[in-house]
């Protein structure tokens, strides 16, 4: 490859990366999630799904490979939506409930049951606005915990975010993007990379002065 040819393509690469990293950088920190309590993003599966616009939803209890989280984990819904808590009949008995002081939401599906179609319906109203935290009583202390966020007028953060650290709540969720930060660094080398794998071509690759290059 000629050196005017390189350095076009080395150029034009360099400019992709910069313009996709700032399309990426843009997309991420546009995706909004409520800011969920620490008990919600702590709870198993961390499943996530924003159904507003929706009239019926299903969460289901006993869902996992343990059978010992809600899916999803993490909803937001309008008022007026009906949740229909659905049991998969795995992981034991359960049960849905509000954590003590755990928001405005007062969901309350009695004694634990284990059996597999068991249903529990909340209908959503205006007095639930705001972020609720509930669990399973039985396996609370196994983090079967989830949340249930209502209307728009609620806290929200970035989708990804694990504080200053710019890492996804659970790493596992590689659909989740990461921070804008990080997708700059990532940019900077790739950039730095090229600029000095251009000076290296220009100074010892194909020249008629330097007896290094190839054929003349």
């Amino acid at each position: 490859m000629k050196r005017r040819e390189f350095v076009r393509t080395a150029g034009g690469a360099t400019a992709a990366v910069a313009a996709g990293a700032g399309a990426t950088g843009t997309a991420a920190a546009q995706e909004q999630q409520p800011d969920w309590p620490s008990g919600v993003t702590s709870g198993n599966l961390g499943s996530y799904q924003d159904a507003r616009g929706e009239s019926e939803v299903t969460v289901q209890v006993g869902a996992g490979d343990s059978g010992l989280a809600f899916d999803p984990t993490k909803l937001w819904v309008d008022t007026g939506t009906t949740i229909t808590f659905e049991w998969t009949g795995n992981g034991g008995a359960h049960n849905v409930q509000t954590v003590e002081g755990g928001g405005p939401a007062s969901l309350d599906s009695g004694d634990p049951v284990g059996e597999e179609g068991y249903t529990y319906e909340y209908e959503v109203t205006e007095e639930d606005v705001g972020i609720t935290h509930y669990h399973c009583v039985p396996h609370t202390a196994v983090g079967m915990h989830a949340g249930l966020a209502v209307g728009e007028d609620i806290p929200t953060t970035e989708a990804g975010g694990g504080g200053a650290s710019g890492w996804p709540e659970n790493i596992a969720h590689v659909g989740v993007p990461l921070h804008a930060h990080w997708v700059g660094i990532a940019a900077v080398l790739g950039i730095s990379l090229t600029f000095v794998f251009t000076f290296y071509m220009l100074k010892y690759g194909e020249s008629a002065h330097t007896g290094h290059g190839g054929a003349q």
